[in-house]
């Protein structure tokens, strides 16, 4: 039978990544709180690198103003260039000099 996967809250990871702080070992803190030690030491990887940022939920990732501009970019240049391609099929498709698609 398949376990339910646990979700935790924001003040939870919060409150393990403190306790993190003071000095114990994730072991020790991953013990007490009945999670496994490599959570804990995910969050306080997490709360390193985006401060308030962090723990954002539902899979969303942390971005940076910059990070979030240049994903935005990548998006509108990988959109430009397929349809360039879609473009390029069709004058390749209309130019054949089959007479197929020309009113000659």
């Amino acid at each position: 039978m398949k376990q339910e996967r646990r979700h935790f809250d924001k003040e939870f990871k919060m409150m393990a990544v403190n306790l993190c702080l003071t000095g114990k070992s994730t072991k020790d803190i991953a013990m007490e709180l009945g999670i496994r030690p490599e959570l804990v030491r995910r969050w306080k990887r997490e709360h390193e690198s985006y401060r308030e940022g962090s723990f954002s939920g539902h899979g969303n990732a942390n971005l940076t103003n910059e990070q979030k501009e240049i994903a935005k970019l990548k998006k509108e240049l990988r959109d430009a260039r397929e349809e360039r391609d879609i473009l390029k099929k069709a004058v390749s498709i209309f130019s054949r000099n089959d007479g197929k698609y020309s009113n000659s």
